[in-house]
C-alpha cells in the first residue's frame, strides 16, 4: 500500500450539493449500522431522499462512501496517536493504534472486509490514518520494538482479521486480546 499520492482535494460544493452530501452520509451511517457495509446503495439513496444518480455523483463506489464515513474517525485516530509520542514507547503506541483501528473497522458489519481498499481511497482522513500507521511502524522498527520484516500490509491483514473475528458476534474485548497475541509474536528480542 502506498500513501505517496497526496489526498484527494475536494472542491467546495454548492449549498444544495453540500446538503445532499450530508444527507447521504447520515443515511449511509444509519443504513450501514443497521445492515452492514454491504447494504444496498439504493436503500441509502432512498433514506437520504436523493436519487441514486446523486449518490453516485458524490460517491462513485461503495468504498468511496465508506471512506467518507471513516474520514473523521481516521483523522481523530491519527491525531490521538501523535499525542502519545511523548508518553508511550513506540511498540506500545503502535499496538494501541492497531487496537483503535481494529475497533473502528468493526463499527459496521463488513467494514473490516474492505478496510484496505478504504484506507487506499486517498481521502484526506484515510490518508492520514494510513500515514500514521506507517509512521508508527517505522518508529517501532527504529527502536527495535518490532521485527524489521513486518510491513504495514501485515498490520492491515491482522487488523482486518481481528475486526472480522470481533464482528462475528465476539465481544469487543476480543480485539485487544487478538492484537496482543499478534504483537507478542512480532516483538524483537
Amino acid at each position: 500500500m502506498s500513501t505517496d499520492s497526496p489526498p484527494i482535494e475536494e472542491t467546495p460544493l454548492r449549498a444544495d450539493a453540500a446538503r445532499n452530501r450530508e444527507r447521504i452520509l447520515e443515511a449511509a451511517d444509519e443504513v450501514f449500522s443497521e445492515r452492514g457495509a454491504d447494504a444496498s446503495l439504493d436503500d441509502i439513496a432512498r433514506r437520504a431522499k436523493v436519487g441514486i444518480g446523486t449518490l453516485y455523483r458524490r460517491f462513485p463506489t461503495r468504498d468511496a462512501l465508506l471512506a467518507a464515513l471513516c474520514d473523521e474517525r481516521m483523522f481523530a485516530l491519527a491525531a490521538n496517536s501523535r499525542t502519545r509520542d511523548d508518553t508511550m514507547e513506540p511498540g506500545a503506541s503502535l499496538r494501541t493504534f492497531m487496537v483503535e483501528l481494529a475497533t473502528h473497522a468493526s463499527h459496521y458489519q463488513g467494514l473490516a472486509v474492505v478496510l484496505g481498499a478504504v484506507l487506499q481511497s486517498q481521502t484526506a482522513g484515510c490518508h492520514a490514518g494510513a500515514a500514521e500507521g506507517m509512521r508508527l511502524l517505522d518508529r517501532a522498527k527504529r527502536e527495535n520494538a518490532v521485527a524489521m520484516d513486518v510491513s504495514f500490509d501485515d498490520l492491515l491483514c491482522v487488523i482486518t482479521a481481528t475486526s472480522l473475528a470481533a464482528g462475528q458476534g465476539g465481544p469487543k474485548s476480543r480485539i485487544t486480546h487478538l492484537i496482543d497475541m499478534f504483537f507478542n509474536g512480532i516483538k524483537r528480542g
